[in-house]
């Protein structure tokens, strides 16, 4: 990690970043590609365990997002096409910020 001051630039592009993970949805499909990749389909039926399935259109612009900023590549698998994260970061990123709100109290303010 640099000791340099970050600029203007990187930290508008982290903002953005964080901008783009601001969704329960979107962070649900992020924990999920994780694991490898998904179809939308997937993604539909794993959104289901948090309470509230969403629909497939729901699932395909959170995506879109997703992919319009950076974050989530793409793979035709004969029909249907294959979402999957470009790098780890994002994933840390996520099951970190997921990590910090399931910690306990007390130990959140240690």
């Amino acid at each position: 990690m640099s000791t340099e001051p970050y600029s203007p630039a990187d930290l508008t592009a982290a903002a953005d970043l964080l901008r783009a993970l601001g969704s329960p949805i979107r962070l649900m499909i992020v924990d999920e590609l994780r694991h490898g990749q998904r179809c939308v389909h997937d993604l539909v039926s794993a959104s289901g365990r948090t309470g509230r399935q969403a629909s497939q259109s729901l699932i395909s612009q959170h995506l879109r997002v997703l992919r319009g900023s950076g974050l989530v590549s793409t793979e035709r698998r004969g029909q249907e096409i294959a979402y999957g994260l470009v790098d780890a970061h994002v994933a840390h990123i996520v099951a970190d910020a997921l990590g910090h709100v399931a910690e306990p109290e007390s130990l959140a303010k240690a």
